[in-house]
């Protein structure tokens, strides 16, 4: 493929391209010199699982990789150290190395069900960013200037309201454009709010007397909620590696106006069959969105067994093929404690609100109190619309 039809493949979807030209010319050196590109996509490792904003990013990663290009994956495990301050109006929270540790050691596993292995890189910034003198971050830091540093949204938005902005902060982007120098970045691509950060990139590549980096930025994808961006913080994510059936189950659940979207970030269909798909009912649309997503990251079968749970259980009201079962005692028990023994819940207070919310159920009767309830062996407990189990009495 030329490079003109390489950039116009890479272009789609894209929020911000910078410099257009810069990326055409680095695509036809990249086919006369036989060299791929290094495209970096830096992830945080704030929490454990990678969703569907990610693969919003990672897939055109893949993307770069069908080209010949090489993808390489940076963790920010020293920058999380410091945090990034961007669209905030306070300082981030600290997060301790092994919280840290903990969140990205299965990062590889979940980035291989879109990235080909063979063709990426993976690095820790501590590699480099660890080895730092103090010398050499004052060095750094007199690459770029306040005033530049000021021109930032949110920095600006706290230095009018005057607001704490905290030296560490503008490390964060000072460090995270070392990572392009460290590893030699041709492109950077990432959300688009990012773009900032990307800026001060090309500007730190080039006083290191590299060849600034082409920023691509690609839109943030809403979340369940249907209102912000997704991130695992808010609760409104999908991850990429979460179970077939909850995988599905959450896609049938996004609002309506998320399917444009979502067909355009996160699946290959072409702009015909999207145009026939504008027409079918929107439970279809869902109904083709969740197959597709599924047997992306799971299979195809998977994707038609989480399909025909859903319709069993959702259409059909019947109860689900498999459920859990839980043994308690046949003594009265009050739903708080019954709702912790059988895991449904993360805490009490937890299940208080969801009983106050009326999302419990026993034996298809709503929970309205918290008055101690009689258990009947081989009754069903519902949390929700999608957590179910049996409950069996134990013997002796």
């Amino acid at each position: 493929m030329d490079a003109r039809t390489q950039l116009e493949l890479l272009k789609r979807g894209v929020a911000v391209l910078l410099p257009e030209e810069a990326l055409l010319r680095k695509l036809e050196r990249s086919l006369e010199r036989g060299e791929p590109l290094r495209v970096k996509l830096g992830i945080d490792p704030s929490a454990p699982q990678l969703t569907l904003g990610h693969a919003v990013v990672l897939r055109k990663l893949r993307q770069f990789q069908r080209l010949g290009h090489t993808a390489v994956l940076i963790v920010g495990d020293f920058t999380r150290l410091i945090g990034d301050p961007s669209g905030r109006t306070s300082t981030r929270p600290p997060m301790s190395k092994a919280e840290i540790e903990r969140n990205m050691a299965s990062y590889a596993e979940q980035a291989y069900k879109i990235l080909d292995p063979k063709m990426t890189e993976i690095h820790y910034n501590s590699e480099w960013l660890g080895k730092l003198s103090f010398e050499d971050v004052v060095r750094l830091s007199a690459r770029y200037t306040v005033a530049r540093m000021l021109e930032r949204d949110d920095f600006s938005l706290r230095f009018k309201r005057g607001l704490p902005i905290t030296i560490m902060e503008f490390l964060y982007p000072l460090a995270q454009a070392y990572d392009s120098v460290a590893v030699a970045a041709d492109v950077e691509i990432g959300g688009e709010d990012q773009q900032f950060n990307f800026l001060i990139g090309r500007a730190i590549q080039e006083a290191f007397g590299q060849e600034p980096q082409v920023i691509l930025t690609m839109p943030l994808l809403i979340g369940t909620d249907g209102e912000m961006a997704m991130g695992q913080s808010k609760g409104n994510y999908i991850g990429v590696a979460e179970p077939p059936q909850e995988m599905f189950g959450k896609i049938m659940a996004l609002p309506d106006h998320l399917m444009p979207q979502y067909f355009a970030l996160l699946t290959d269909l072409s702009q015909e069959e999207l145009a026939k798909l504008e027409e079918a009912h929107p439970r279809d649309r869902k109904m083709r969105l969740a197959r597709e997503i599924v047997t992306q990251f799971h299979s195809p079968e998977a994707a038609a067994e989480a399909e025909e749970e859903f319709v069993r259980v959702f259409q059909r009201q019947e109860l689900p093929s498999n459920l859990p079962t839980v043994a308690v005692t046949g003594e009265p028990i009050s739903p708080l404690d019954l709702l912790s023994a059988t895991g449904l819940v993360k805490s009490r207070g937890e299940a208080r609100r969801l009983i106050d919310q009326g999302g419990v159920e026993l034996d298809g009767e709503r929970l309205t109190g918290l008055e101690p309830v009689t258990v009947r062996d081989g009754a069903i407990l519902q949390v929700g619309k999608r957590r179910f189990v049996r409950l069996v009495l134990q013997k002796g």
